[in-house]
């Protein structure tokens, strides 16, 4: 979609607003939101500030905007591993999915979620809170999952859904902070191999 302004002073006559979205989603998870100016953005977007203001709202909007768009890839995470029937598939899908997902070099490293609010403070709390209930949510999908292979017998007996969901969320954040540090590919491919295997070891029926 295009947005096109009638010209004037600091506005331009165009621009790619799914682009420059795009564009905005990858300062934010580079630098989180507090580490990213608005002079950032507009220079990553290649627009002016009048026209963030006018597409976007202010910084806060275009952040949820930005993270909205980073939670609805066809590609995301969560929404390829679901594929899986089979819960041991989904939990495989899901760890070495991050370890590829967050070493992407075709965008910044980590996961955009989780390296949102690492820097946030205390003006930035309403951010940090809204971004941990998105967080909240993701965790509870993995329970719901889980309470699903629970009632299909696929866990093993003692095994808590919600602890498992606790687990999960645990590991994506180290992978993401190990990513976001300089971790390869093949590093983590090792470790997140490493931790489903012991989580289906402990966890999962064969």
């Amino acid at each position: 979609m295009t947005i096109t302004k009638a010209a004037c002073v600091g506005r331009p006559r165009g621009f790619d607003i799914d682009l420059a979205l795009e564009q905005a989603l990858n300062v934010f998870w580079r630098n989180g939101y507090e580490g990213t100016s608005l002079n950032e953005l507009t220079e990553a977007m290649g627009i002016k500030k009048p026209s963030l203001y006018a597409a976007f709202g202010n910084k806060e909007q275009l952040f949820f905007k930005a993270i909205d768009l980073y939670e609805n890839r066809p590609d995301s995470l969560f929404n390829i591993a679901f594929q899986h029937e089979r819960v041991a598939d989904v939990i495989r899908g899901l760890l070495l999915g991050a370890a590829a997902q967050f070493t992407d070099c075709s965008h910044p490293q980590g996961c955009a979620l989780i390296n949102s609010t690492f820097s946030c403070n205390e003006a930035s709390e309403s951010i940090k809170q809204t971004v941990l209930a998105r967080k909240s949510k993701h965790k509870q999908r993995l329970v719901d999952r889980f309470e699903l292979a629970q009632n299909q017998g696929e866990l093993q007996e003692g095994c808590e859904p919600v602890v498992l969901a606790s687990l999960m969320t645990a590991l994506f954040q180290g992978l993401s902070m190990q990513a976001s540090e300089g971790a390869s590919l093949d590093e983590l491919q090792k470790v997140a191999t490493m931790a489903a295997e012991g989580i289906l070891t402990v966890n999962v029926k064969r």
